[in-house]
C-alpha cells in the first residue's frame, strides 16, 4: 500500500522512511531553487547600490538568516515528515491559519509573476523596439503565460527541460564575456555605480528574496533522513546559490554600470541572451501563477467552503499579475523584497515557538507520529496566532533599526511564547483530519 502514498507525494500523510533520500540530491534541488533569474536580479540590485565588499556582507548576513530559518523549520519538517501546509495546522496556525499562510504565499507569487513579466517585457522591447509600449508587452507576456498555465502541464514540462539549463549557461556566458573586458580587481574595489543603500537594507532584500522558500522548506526537508542532513543540504544548496549567482550579479552590475538585468545581458551576450531570459522567465512564471492559483483555491475552500474553478482562477490571477507588470511593479522590486522580509519570518517564528516552547499541539503530533499517521483533529482557527503575525510584521516594517527580518522573527517567537504561557493560545473550533490510505511502511523515526 505504500505506493498509494508515493503516487501523491505524501500530500496528506507523513513521508515514510523508504521514501527518504540522500541529502546531496536534495541540496541540488535547493541550489536549483536559489539559482534563478530572480537571484541574478537581486545580485544586480545589490551591485548597483553597493560596493563589492558591502554586497558580499549583505549576502552573507542574509544567507545566515535564511539558513537559520530553513534549518530550524526544516528540522521540524524532517522529524514529522510533513509538508508545510499540513505542519502549520499543528504548529500554531490551525486549519484556517494554514490556508492563510498559503494565501500569503500565493499573493507573493503574483508579485513575482508581475516582476518576471516586466523583465521579459523589457527583453521583448529590446528585441523589437518601437513596436508597442512597455506596458503592452507586459500585458502580452503575462497573458501568454496565463494561457499556458490554464491549458495544463504538457507545455510547462517541455519548457522547463529546455530553459533551466539554458539559464545556467547564460549566467556562465555572461560572466566570462563581460568580465573578460574588465579587471577583476577594479570591479571588486570600485564604488557603487548607482544610488547607495546600507548593508542592513541589502541584508533585508537578500532575506526577502528567498524567505518564501525558507518558510515552505518542510516541503523539501521532509524527505531528509536526519537533522544533520537538513543542515548539510541547506548550507551547501543555499550558500552556493546565493554566492555564485548573487555575486555574479554584483560583478556584472559593476561592469555594466547598471542594475538593469536586460541591459547587463545585452552588453554581454546580446540577443541570444535576451531570448534565453524571455524563455527562462516564462518557465519561472508558469509555476508562480500555478502555485498562486492553488493557494487561493485552497484558502477559499478551507475558509468559506466554496470551490473555485482552477482555470477561471488562473485567468483572473494571471490578469492581475499582468496588470501589476504593466503598472511598473519592477520599479518597486526592492520595496517588494523588504515587505516579504518582514511578513514571512513571523510564520517561521510562530511555528518554532509552538513546536519547541509552547507545545500546545506537540503531544498530538508525537502520538500520531509513533503510529505513522496524522493527528485525528486540528484546531479550526487560533486567533492569537493571527494577532502575533500581524504585530510582528508591522514592527519589522516600521521599526527602522537593525535587520527587519530578524526583528519580526524574534518578536513573533517572544510574543507567541508569552501568549502560550498566559494561556491565550487556544483553538476555536475543531476540524477532522482526512487521513491518507493506510501504508505498510514503518512510521517516521523521532
Amino acid at each position: 500500500m505504500a505506493r498509494m502514498a508515493h503516487a501523491d507525494d505524501f500530500a496528506l500523510s507523513r513521508v515514510t522512511p523508504d521514501a527518504q533520500k540522500h541529502w546531496f540530491g536534495i541540496a541540488v534541488q535547493r541550489f536549483g531553487q536559489v539559482s534563478a533569474l530572480s537571484q541574478f536580479l537581486l545580485g544586480a540590485t545589490l551591485g548597483y547600490a553597493m560596493t563589492f565588499s558591502e554586497a558580499f556582507l549583505a549576502l552573507l548576513l542574509g544567507s545566515i538568516i535564511l539558513e537559520v530559518i530553513m534549518c530550524i523549520v526544516g528540522i521540524i519538517g524532517q522529524k514529522e515528515g510533513l509538508n508545510t501546509a499540513l505542519l502549520a495546522r499543528w504548529t500554531g496556525f490551525g486549519e484556517i491559519g494554514a490556508s492563510l499562510v498559503g494565501l500569503a504565499i500565493g499573493i507573493s507569487l503574483i508579485g513575482w509573476f508581475g516582476i518576471q513579466s516586466a523583465i521579459s517585457a523589457e527583453s521583448l522591447d529590446s528585441l523589437l523596439p518601437g513596436i508597442m509600449p512597455m506596458w503592452a508587452w507586459s500585458l502580452l507576456f503575462g497573458l501568454a503565460v496565463t494561457a499556458i498555465v490554464a491549458v495544463g502541464f504538457v507545455g510547462m514540462q517541455w519548457l522547463a527541460n529546455i530553459t533551466v539549463p539554458l539559464f545556467l549557461v547564460l549566467v556562465g556566458w555572461s560572466i566570462i564575456t563581460e568580465l573578460s573586458n574588465h579587471s577583476l580587481g577594479d570591479l571588486i574595489t570600485s564604488p557603487a555605480p548607482g544610488p547607495t543603500m546600507s548593508v542592513w537594507q541589502g541584508t533585508a532584500i537578500v532575506a526577502g528574496g528567498l524567505i518564501v522558500g525558507a518558510i515552505i522548506t518542510a516541503d523539501m526537508t521532509r524527505f531528509n533522513r536526519s537533522k544533520a542532513d537538513v543542515v548539510k543540504q541547506t548550507v551547501v544548496g543555499v550558500s552556493l546559490g546565493e554566492f555564485v549567482i548573487g555575486l555574479s550579479g554584483v560583478l556584472l552590475a559593476h561592469a555594466a554600470q547598471t542594475g538593469n538585468i536586460v541591459a547587463i545581458v545585452t552588453s554581454s551576450v546580446g540577443l541570444v541572451g535576451l531570448i534565453i531570459v524571455i524563455t527562462g522567465t516564462l518557465k519561472i512564471n508558469d509555476w508562480n501563477l500555478y502555485s498562486s492559483t492553488l493557494g487561493l483555491v485552497n484558502f477559499i475552500s478551507t475558509a468559506f467552503g466554496k470551490n473555485l474553478h482552477r482555470v477561471t482562477t488562473t485567468i483572473v490571477l494571471g490578469v492581475v499579475g499582468s496588470i501589476l507588470a504593466a503598472a511598473g511593479i519592477l520599479s518597486q522590486f526592492t520595496g517588494f523584497l523588504i515587505i516579504l522580509g518582514v511578513v514571512f519570518p513571523p510564520i517561521a517564528g510562530i511555528m518554532v515557538a509552538e513546536y519547541f516552547f509552547v507545545r500546545r499541539w506537540r503531544g498530538e503530533l508525537d502520538a500520531s507520529r509513533a503510529e505513522g499517521r496524522l493527528p485525528s483533529t486540528a484546531p479550526r482557527l487560533v486567533p492569537v496566532t493571527l494577532v502575533v503575525w500581524l504585530v510582528s510584521a508591522l514592527v519589522g516594517y516600521f521599526v527602522t533599526w537593525g535587520i527587519p527580518a530578524i526583528s519580526s522573527l524574534v518578536l513573533s517567537i517572544v510574543l507567541y511564547t508569552v501568549a502560550g504561557k498566559l494561556g491565550w493560545v487556544r483553538g476555536v473550533g475543531e476540524a477532522t483530519t482526512a487521513q491518507a490510505p493506510v501504508r505498510d511502511a514503518a512510521p517516521v523515526a523521532s
